[in-house]
């Protein structure tokens, strides 16, 4: 029997090889994963407050949610951070 429920369609995402391709990313190599973690910010670079005289006029809100590789890049830098951690025994509080 046929159900009655829509189907859903299956979007294309031209980035899927991209994205694949991130995630597989190894991080086996201490300067590396010092790469990794200098050049992807932990927080979104392009979040500000525009301040006139000490009073906000306009907030720029973080746009790093709409990057459609932000999930792969934010889970490439824990990898990295994490190898550091506990791999290389360095203090995750210094690492930034």
């Amino acid at each position: 029997m046929y159900s009655s429920l829509p189907r859903k369609k299956k979007a294309l995402d031209l980035l899927q090889p991209v994205k694949r391709r991130i995630e597989q990313i190894s991080v086996e190599n201490p300067n590396v994963a010092h790469r990794i973690v200098a050049l992807i910010p932990a927080d979104c670079p392009f979040e500000r407050d525009i301040k006139v005289c000490g009073h906000t006029l306009l907030r720029i809100p973080p746009m790093c949610k709409i990057n459609p590789l932000y999930d792969q890049l934010m889970m490439l830098r824990f990898r990295a951070l994490c190898y550091l951690v506990d791999e290389c025994g360095e203090d995750a509080t210094a690492l930034g």
